[in-house]
Formats: structure tokens, C-alpha cells, sequence
């Protein structure tokens, strides 16, 4: 019932599990503006069966619904990882097949599971039985363009009850490189009942328009393109399901914005780790800024809170005089 909500009368905007970066400080800015779901950090199962506070620790937040990402080749550690993440409250037990990493294919895990669809299967329906709660794959095109095979996969997955995939429109050999096919997605709508969501290079609410009619996808998921720019999800949402033009967030509203999440992570995670955790955030938010280089590399060696966020509201005041002058 919970997946069928989302996709009852809209297309869905997911924001898509990234490993460092959609922890719970993350996810609750971009649900401040509203987004279908939000899927954590990629978890690892391993990890997360050795009980690691650090990996305990990505899963925790408040919003619904909580859908955690694990990360394994062991069926044995996949399927412990489930259970513990329902018991600690997961809606929706999603699995990574798709992770292009180098350290993460060389464990098996992510994106190396294309290359076993035996492997693949058999992990997935025993995470399947496992839980009560749905269980979704995010995967890839395939491993490389000569061994394209999400369509044999996704039947395979659909037949032993996962309830969702999202496909990343490269195969892993890309990684993040060149563009996006969604057109190949299209097949799918044939092949399977169960919804998919096109992902990959979807940085515009025109290119989620155009991904979903190219792709037939039920819905879109949005990953690097909502760095620094935690109220994209919310537009493209309100863009695809209502043709709604949702205005960025004013310079000073950005601002206010920054604060915020920089002190949500420096309550999260203590003061010196959450505070150089965030140099990465400064940087994606000050993209196409006046000044922004600078910027960069002098807030990347500072080590004060107090400093930092004097200078993060001197350069955006700069900014803001800057483009009042230019009006």
C-alpha cells in the first residue's frame, strides 16, 4: 500500500541515496520544500551487521517514508541487514545493484551484482522473505555496453516480489560519464507491472518531462543535480504534476538555508566533524556565485564555527548587493 500511494496519482520524486552526503541533515532540507521520499546513504550490510555506530548512525531521521538502501554480495549479510533495518523502523528496504565505485565493486557489491544475475536474484529473494516490508533495486543499463541486461534482471527481480527499481540510465563502465540513455528504458512498460524510476543526468524539471516521456517511467529520481540546491526535487515535483513554476529560493533565502543545514550537521555529528563534513555543502551551494573560488578556498582552511559563518554571510551579502546593483 505504501508504494502504491506514491504512485497513486503523480509522478513521484525520489531523491536518490548518496554515500556521504543524503545523511538525515540532508534529507530533511530537501523535505523542508517536499520531495515523494527521500532514500538514505547507501548502508553496508556488513557494517551493519557488525553493529558500527557510524553506520547506524546514517539511518537515523524522521522521514516518512524511511526507505534505507544496504549494500552487499553476502545473501546472508543482505538478509540480516533487512531485518535489523525493519526492526529499527525501515518502510522500504531498498538494494543497491548499481553503485559504479571502484571499492564497492571490488567487495561485489553495487554495480559488480550485474555481472552475477544468479547472485542478484538470489539476494534479493531472500531479502524478499526476509521482511515484512517492500523491498526495491536501484540498478544500472548493465555492467557495459556489451553486456547491457536490465531488462533480463528486471523481470527476474519483479518475479521473486520486488516491489520497485530504479534504473540509472549508464551502464557501470560509464560511471558518471556521458549522457544518460532513457530511451532505453522504455521497454520496461511491456516487460514489467511493477513501477520503475528513470535516474540519471536529470538536472531540470524540462529534463524530467522529457526523461519520463523518452523513458515511460513512473516516476524520476534525482540525485547530484539537488547538491547545493536542496529545493530542486520540490520544483521538478511541482513542474511534472501540476506545470507549477516554483521560484529558487532568493540569495538571502539561500543564505538562511545554509545556516540551518550547517548547524543541523554540527548537531548531528559534532562540532569538527560536522564542520569540515560541510566544506563539500559550501561549495556545491555557492555554485555560480561571484566569487565562489575564493570563497572555496578560504572557507576549506578555515576551523572556527564562528568565523566560518561570519564569512558565509559577508560573501552572501556581497552576492546579494552585487546582483541589487545589477537589477
Amino acid at each position: 500500500m505504501l508504494l502504491q500511494r506514491l504512485f497513486a496519482d503523480n509522478y513521484p520524486v525520489f531523491l536518490a541515496p548518496m554515500a556521504g552526503v543524503t545523511d538525515a541533515p540532508f534529507r530533511s532540507m530537501v523535505n523542508r520544500f517536499g520531495v515523494s521520499a527521500s532514500v538514505s546513504e547507501m548502508v553496508s550490510s556488513e557494517a551493519l551487521v557488525r553493529s558500527s555506530p557510524k553506520t547506524f548512525k546514517r539511518l537515523i531521521g524522521d522521514i516518512s517514508p524511511k526507505i534505507v538502501q544496504i549494500m552487499g554480495a553476502s545473501p546472508e549479510n543482505m538478509v540480516e541487514s533487512a531485518r535489523i533495518n525493519e526492526e529499527m523502523g525501515a518502510d522500504i528496504i531498498d538494494i543497491n545493484m548499481g553503485c559504479p565505485v571502484k571499492k564497492i565493486v571490488s567487495s561485489g557489491g553495487g554495480s559488480a551484482l550485474l555481472q552475477d544475475e544468479n547472485l542478484s536474484v538470489d539476494i534479493a529473494a531472500r531479502v524478499v522473505k526476509s521482511v515484512n516490508v517492500p523491498v526495491t533495486v536501484k540498478l544500472r543499463l548493465g555492467w557495459d555496453s556489451n553486456s547491457i541486461n536490465f531488462l533480463s534482471l528486471a523481470r527476474k527481480l519483479e518475479e521473486v516480489g520486488v516491489r520497485m527499481l530504479t534504473i540509472h540510465c549508464r551502464t557501470r563502465s560509464q560511471m558518471y560519464s556521458g549522457k544518460s540513455d532513457w530511451q532505453q528504458l522504455a521497454p520496461l512498460r511491456e516487460l514489467i507491472k511493477i513501477p520503475y524510476l528513470c535516474n540519471g543526468d536529470i538536472l531540470t524539471a524540462d529534463d524530467a518531462i522529457v526523461a519520463l516521456e523518452q523513458s515511460g517511467a513512473y516516476g524520476v529520481m534525482i540525485g547530484r543535480a539537488a547538491l547545493g540546491r536542496v529545493w530542486l526535487p520540490n520544483q521538478i515535483e511541482r513542474f511534472i504534476n501540476h506545470r507549477e513554476i516554483v521560484p529558487t529560493p532568493t540569495l538571502q533565502e539561500q543564505l538562511d538555508l545554509v545556516i540551518t543545514h550547517f548547524h543541523k550537521v554540527i548537531e548531528f555529528y559534532g562540532s569538527i566533524h560536522g564542520m569540515r563534513m560541510f566544506r563539500k555543502h559550501f561549495c556545491w551551494y555557492s555554485t555560480g556565485m561571484h566569487g565562489a573560488s575564493t570563497f572555496r578556498e578560504t572557507i576549506n582552511q578555515m576551523e572556527d564555527i564562528a568565523t566560518i559563518e561570519e564569512y558565509v554571510r559577508d560573501f552572501y551579502s556581497k552576492n546579494i548587493m552585487r546582483n541589487t546593483k545589477e537589477a
